[in-house]
């Protein structure tokens, strides 16, 4: 038991012993060459036993700075050809690495980060790279224009001739119409007696058959106008009466027809009016008579006397008196007649008045006084 306790402890005690004899013959890299070697240990004594000197620790390089980090991390990843192409940056802040950019696949962000992580210096490794490369925006395809064959068509038919523009008409300048007339002002006139009323008979009167109190037509000769104002335009329907109508007797009467007006149409309307009369006569008999019947009573006297002397002279003269009377008497007096369109004058006896607007050469249509 002692002779294996002997044996451990100078086990260690060697082992101390040849360090320090290689200590001695190699140069200290962290001592510098103006500085004198350390003085050799001295050798203990092999038979007392003495505690374990501690090794010596080497000195820490000097920190490095992220200046120097990134540009190395840098170097490193430009240099990896599997890297080559690839949009990686590099960011260091107290040894903290941070990578950002594309990768094109996982295994390239994986090299990428593990190159970083190996520079001497870097304490993290953020790795923000994106897998995938960045899309690019693909360029249009040309257009193939394709190639038309051209076809000959046939030329297109001529075009008809234009018509000719049919002519306008001139422009007529027709002038706006003239303002109406200020409305007729009515103003009561009044026809004084003796004024001549001329008419133009419609019917025909013959005294061979017409009877008194007969009444006739007629139409008005001519306007009846006081102070410029027409009381009566021509044409105005008249009325009137047969006053005396007298058939020629067969001996010694006479035809006569007698008229006057009764009615005439004025402006205003019909008007009852008094006038005088017109007669016409026919040629009479009584002295015809007389002297047919004394020329019929020579003749047969003469033819008496040459047939019988002084009686028969008597007797010739009766009958031949009665012979004159007898063809007297067969032939009646003429009749008189007023035929139609004869035009014939009345007078009045009485004045009349009437209303009326119508004035000399006004239009009948426009005056502004009807009939009523």
């Amino acid at each position: 038991m002692k002779t294996d306790s002997v044996i451990r402890r100078s086990i260690p005690l060697a082992v101390m012993t040849a360090l320090l004899v290689l200590g001695a013959g190699c140069k200290n890299p962290f001592v510098h060459e103006d500085q004198p070697a350390p003085a050799a240990p001295q050798a203990a004594a092999p038979a007392a036993p003495q505690a374990e000197a501690p090794a010596a620790q080497p000195a820490p390089p000097p920190a490095r700075g992220d200046q120097q980090i990134a540009a190395d991390i840098q170097a490193k990843i430009s240099a990896e050809s599997a890297l080559n192409g690839q949009n990686i940056q590099v960011a260091t802040l107290n040894g903290v690495v941070t990578l950002t950019g594309r990768a094109d696949n996982d295994a390239s962000r994986a090299l990428a980060a593990a190159d970083s992580a190996s520079v001497d210096g870097v304490r993290t490794v953020v790795n923000n790279l994106v897998v995938g490369r960045p899309q690019t925006a693909k360029a249009p395809q040309p257009v193939r224009k394709h190639r038309e064959v051209a076809q000959v068509l046939p030329p297109p038919p001529p075009p008809p001739p234009a018509e000719a523009p049919a002519p306008q008409p001139p422009v007529q300048f027709v002038p706006p119409p003239p303002p109406p007339p200020p409305p007729p002002v009515a103003k009561t006139m009044t026809l004084p007696a003796g004024t001549v009323i001329p008419i133009r008979m419609t019917d025909t009167l013959d005294s061979a058959s017409t009877q008194p109190n007969t009444p006739f037509h007629a139409s008005l000769g001519g306007d009846l106008i006081v102070d410029g104002m027409v009381v009566a335009r021509s044409g105005a329907n008249i009325v009137g009466r047969v006053v005396t109508a007298k058939d020629a007797t067969h001996f010694s009467g006479s035809s006569e027809l007698t008229i006057e007006l009764t009615k005439i149409d004025t402006v205003q309307g019909p008007v009852s009016v008094v006038t005088d009369s017109y007669s016409k006569q026919g040629n009479g008999r009584g002295k015809n008579t007389a002297a047919k019947t004394g020329g019929g009573a020579a003749l047969g006297a003469i033819v008496g006397a040459l047939a019988g002397g002084g009686k028969g002279a008597a007797i010739g003269a009766v009958a031949g008196g009665g012979v004159g009377a007898g063809v007297n008497g067969v032939t009646r007096g003429q009749q008189v007649q007023i035929p139609t369109e004869t035009l014939v004058t009345f007078h009045l006896q009485s004045p009349i008045s009437v209303t009326t607007s119508k004035t000399v050469g006004g239009s009948p249509t426009a005056d502004g006084l009807q009939q009523r």
